[in-house]
């Protein structure tokens, strides 16, 4: 059961998934009712499931949700922005509920009883916020369904009809008497007795009939006992397992026989059609007929008849459910569930195939003088598969971001509240798949920048309207592949950053001189330095001073940069450039004082071979690299790791030009270039020790170790930053992520 309720729980995170993702949609204008029908779905799936672990809170709050979103389906309540505001709170509260249930804890009590009030007020066509709710559409009147008369055995046929789309063919088929009594738990876990009849009824042609024997007097019935049992008898191509696997999730709470009829037996059954249509199960419930008065037997009839339709109509919105969830699953690919740390073995295993595959190679071509014999022919389509199998096992790691993209959309909802700011959330790019870990570490630093946008960012409705702005505010997040890398945009139509006061701030807070000359791109900068704030009191969401740096030094963990553009007065752009995954990477094997290095690919702008006419002493020590009329910084690799005590001659290496962290370019001075490969990533923390400076290592196809170059540390230390602090932070969390 354990093990059961996990899959509950994991499919119930895809569910909610599905509900934002819905419910965004509609508040975007999208009217789609297989929109509205998967939002439902969702909800219900998640009623459903929960009632079978005896989640009480859970189903109870889901209920009150899927009977609101059942009068959005119904064409009873119009999805104004009003509605929808308090179906994203609910679905938020859902989640909540959800988390409590499988980690322990519970949701405050007051929030939901709040949101159940709203929900419920809404499901009656009341507004709570003080708006007006189109007033639910009265069922259309029906006439009374006839009571079939009762047979000898004492049964009844049911006044309802399953979908009759079978031949009258039976070649093949085979006949089986379906027994079954629904226990009282049954409908307690939001099982339904009509939704699995229905399914049963798609496996072939049946008949049924119905005992209400057990049916009490009206006063001494109890509204949560049952007192129904149905004899099915059905005709079809499917087996008994088939059968048994519609009561699957209600087996522990029901009495269930299934007994195959011998074909003698079966020609002298008669097979009567069950005289209704179940499709109507999808339109207005109707009317429950009113119970005959001849006599007590039909009294009794007539009021069975009376309860099976109302539940009838219950169930409505769940076969709809039922119905789209079957066509969705057909529609869907096929998929299984991995442990991710199967997944990752597998990863290292063909990190280590690779790794062999490069020394047999090497090992092959320093003994095979004429490089052409049969062996290095097939080592090098080894070559090709091994690669090819390196990329098709990193795919199954990779997601798409939009777990991610919605986690920001409550993110956004509640700090706006927060605030009393109107905010909007806009994601573009949410199926870019990147690899899971990646995925995983950008949810904090992306939570920092959605905050300080709503906070800092956006200006509130008054000022927005007086500077001629739509009062509702927009962020926009988005994702796109390039040159092998994950770019995340964060766009706000805010105000922009305010150089002036960022600058006075750093002043205060002795991050900079008052006499310092810093450019825009500086001064925007200085807002992720440690303990820098510009709010003016502290408050649930900011004033500590604790956010922006966490963002730059968690993307920096990850092998990546970020970069601000703002322009006053209109917003601001974060853009973060980051790996597409932390197991292999495309580097440049350089040679550095004797020491092989290995620099990311994804760091280098260019590689040239300096002239003497092109370097440029500047102050003691510093030495300066002329690029196209520009000058860049040179920075002596070997000399920053400490490798070597003097300074190497330029003219006698190789320049690597890179981009830094603060969006400016350095020129990383090496010995020599070896080549360029692909590298698998292995942890030099959890294998040695840290080593400044360096990000992680990895082994070369002739055995060797190789370092990995922390590019960001090795340019900030140029600029006297100290690489254990900054680079040190960096290189743990990059190892840790990468041992895999």
């Amino acid at each position: 059961m354990n093990e059961i309720k996990e899959i509950f729980f994991q499919e119930c995170e895809e569910q909610l998934a599905e509900l934002e993702s819905g419910l965004l949609k509609l508040n975007d204008g999208d009217r789609d009712p297989e929109t509205v029908n998967a939002v439902f779905r969702a909800v219900h799936s998640i009623k459903g499931g929960a009632g079978a672990f005896g989640l009480d809170d859970l189903v109870s709050f889901a209920h009150v949700f899927e009977t609101t979103l059942d009068c959005v389906r119904s064409n009873k309540l119009e999805p104004n922005q009003d509605v929808l505001k308090v179906m994203l709170k609910s679905a938020d509260v859902l989640a909540d509920l959800v988390t409590c249930s499988r980690d322990g804890g519970s949701v405050e009590d007051s929030r939901t009883r709040g949101l159940v009030k709203e929900l419920e007020a809404l499901a009656k066509g009341e507004m709570p916020s003080g708006g007006a709710a189109e007033a639910p559409k009265p069922a259309a009147a029906a006439a009374p369904a006839a009571v079939a008369p009762t047979d000898d055995s004492g049964f009844q046929p049911i006044p309802f009809s399953f979908d009759d789309d079978f031949g009258s063919d039976d070649a093949g088929k085979t006949m089986f008497e379906v027994t079954f009594k629904p226990r009282r738990d049954l409908y307690s876990k939001g099982n339904e007795a009509a939704l699995l009849l229905r399914d049963l009824s798609r496996l072939g042609e049946m008949s049924i009939n119905c005992d209400t024997d057990a049916l009490p007097a009206l006063e001494a019935m109890d509204p949560e006992e049952t007192y129904f049992s149905w004899t099915i008898s059905i005709s079809t191509e499917k087996t008994e397992q088939d059968i048994r696997a519609v009561f699957e999730f209600a087996e522990w709470d029901c009495d269930l026989e299934v007994n195959e009829i011998a074909a003698e037996a079966a020609e002298e059954l008669p097979m009567v059609p069950v005289p209704f249509d179940l499709s109507a199960l999808d339109d207005e419930p109707a009317a429950a007929p009113a119970p005959a008065a001849e006599a007590p037997a039909d009294t009794k009839m007539a009021a069975a008849a009376a309860r099976v339709e109302k539940k009838e109509a219950a169930a409505a919105p769940a076969a709809a459910a039922a119905n789209n969830a079957a066509a969705a699953a057909n529609a869907a690919g096929q998929t299984i569930r991995v442990d991710l740390d199967r997944v990752d073995r597998l990863i290292n295993l063909v990190g280590e195939l690779v790794i062999n595959q490069a020394m047999l190679s090497q090992s092959v071509v320093e003994n095979d003088t004429n490089g052409t014999s049969a062996v290095n022919m097939g080592l090098e389509e080894l070559q090709q598969l091994t690669r090819e199998i390196q990329d098709s096992v990193m795919a199954i790691r990779a997601q798409p971001v939009k777990p991610v993209f919605q986690r920001m959309s409550r993110i956004v909802r509640e700090v706006a509240d927060m605030v009393g700011k109107s905010i909007r959330l806009v994601t573009e790019g949410e199926n870019t798949e990147v690899d899971k870990t990646v995925i995983d570490k950008i949810a904090e630093p992306l939570t920092h920048m959605i905050r300080n946008a709503v906070d800092h960012g956006i200006e509130s409705p008054e000022k927005r309207e007086a500077a001629g702005k739509d009062p509702e505010g927009t962020i926009k997040l988005s994702a796109k592949h390039r040159s092998g890398r994950i770019l995340i945009e964060l766009i706000d139509d805010g105000g922009g950053i305010n150089r002036e006061r960022v600058r006075q701030k750093a002043i205060d807070n002795d991050l900079i001189s008052p006499d310092a000359n810093l450019s825009d791109e500086e001064i925007d900068n200085l807002i992720f330095a440690p303990g820098f704030s510009t709010a003016d009191k502290i408050s649930d969401i900011s004033g500590r001073g604790v956010g922006m740096d966490v963002v730059k030094r968690s993307i920096q963990a990850l092998g990546g940069r970020i970069s601000i553009s703002s322009r006053p007065g209109l917003g601001s752009t974060f853009t973060m450039s980051l790996p597409l995954t932390l197991a292999v990477l495309d580097g440049m094997v350089v040679t550095v004082a004797g020491q092989t290095l290995v620099v990311p690919l994804t760091a280098i702008v260019e590689t040239l071979q300096p002239e003497a006419s092109a370097i440029h002493s500047f102050g003691a020590t510093q030495r300066l690299i002329s690029i196209r009329n520009s000058f860049c910084p040179l920075v002596d690799v070997g000399r920053i790791l400490n490798f070597r005590s003097t300074q190497a001659n330029p003219v006698e290496g190789v320049a690597l030009l890179v981009e830094s962290e603060g969006g400016g370019q350095r020129a990383l001075m090496v010995d020599a270039i070896q080549g360029q490969r692909q590298v698998v990533i292995k942890s030099l923390e959890a294998n040695y020790t840290h080593v400044p400076g360096i990000a992680a290592a990895t082994i070369l196809g002739d055995g060797r170790v190789a370092l990995i170059l922390d590019v960001d540390a090795v340019v900030g230390a140029s600029r006297g930053q100290s690489m254990k602090q900054d680079g040190g932070a960096l290189k743990a969390d990059v190892s840790l992520a990468a041992a895999g």
